[in-house]
């Protein structure tokens, strides 16, 4: 009876050695952060100016480690296959101070996050150990999340080549704006029949336009061409509409492109090829109030702003 009693209080004594008090728990703490594509809510003079589809969204999700460290997990929704999104956290800096003006520093801080992440065509996730506390993260650490566009060569100097970038473990500030997207088929004679285009141009080509509205009152509008053709350059421009008796070659819009709206040179690459112009004018006046023609002109004839039978795609710019 002796040895039952003695061999109960050891495994008693065990046990309370084993757990100890609630105190000496470890409680672990988290937390979630989202971001979405940068329309000017960080930096409103300088939001994204690529092509990349502005479906793409972040999330960093934070956890305590017992060890006083952190662990920060990125996942990216809506990824491009194959892609590779290099991510960063930048210290805040005086952009006085820095080589080039920024407001961080441009050596990506590798003790909080630096990582390289491949699309998937959906979603995606990366994780790091950082080297500070849950509590120094979220309350005192001052510094930029980036996520650098796929799309585009790399550069820690360009803010707008940053698909996303906000305060790194802060509520981002995301504002409702506005995008729309309008389809474009192949000039077949849709808007006037004698203005069908005449070419060897395939006719699988389509276009899109898509106006996004950014922070400050402005818009990215982004020209996307698909079925193009590699090495070969397509002006796409906007042209304002005018009364043809008007104008020098009887056309029923003005014949330089309206530059403020949209115009760009994008070299075909065998599929879908694009280019982004950051506009002054606003989402509202370009999708509802703007009067112009959409103009994509064959490659494979000389540029003319005259003869509408060379332009490949010709709609209402913005409808």
């Amino acid at each position: 009876m002796k040895n039952l009693k003695f061999y109960f209080l050891a495994l008693t004594s065990i046990f309370i050695f084993a757990c100890g008090s609630d105190d000496d728990m470890f409680s672990v703490e988290t937390e979630t952060f989202n971001y979405t594509i940068h329309n000017g809510q960080t930096v409103p003079a300088a939001p994204y100016g690529g092509i990349h589809p502005n479906d793409v969204t972040a999330s960093m999700t934070l956890e305590s480690l017992e060890n006083g460290n952190t662990m920060v997990t990125i996942t990216l929704e809506n990824t491009i296959s194959g892609a590779t999104y290099h991510m960063h956290a930048h210290d805040a800096a005086d952009a006085s101070s820095t080589p080039n003006g920024t407001p961080y520093d441009e050596t990506p801080n590798s003790n909080i996050f630096a990582q390289a992440l491949l699309g998937t065509g959906g979603q995606a996730s990366v994780s790091q150990e950082a080297k500070i506390s849950f509590s120094d993260l979220i309350n005192d650490y001052s510094g930029f999340f980036v996520i650098h566009d796929p799309l585009q060569g790399l550069s820690t100097v360009d803010i707008t080549s940053y698909l996303v970038v906000g305060s790194f473990a802060r509520t981002q500030n995301n504002p409702t704006l506005n995008s729309s997207t309008f389809s474009y088929d192949f000039n077949t004679g849709q808007l006037v029949p004698s203005f069908a285009y005449s070419g060897s141009h395939s006719t699988d080509l389509k276009a899109t336009i898509q106006v996004d509205e950014l922070a400050d009152s402005r818009s990215r509008v982004t020209v996307r061409i698909m079925n193009s053709l590699e090495g070969e350059t397509y002006h796409s421009h906007a042209h304002d509409m005018a009364d043809a008796a008007t104008t020098p070659n009887g056309t029923p819009y003005i014949e330089a492109p309206n530059v403020g709206v949209f115009a760009a040179s994008i070299l075909g690459n065998g599929a879908t090829a694009g280019a982004a112009v950051i506009s002054e004018t606003s989402f509202d006046s370009i999708t509802t109030s703007y009067d112009g023609f959409f103009v994509v002109h064959d490659p494979l004839q000389t540029l003319t702003t005259v003869d509408p039978t060379t332009y490949i795609i010709l709609g209402v710019f913005a409808r």
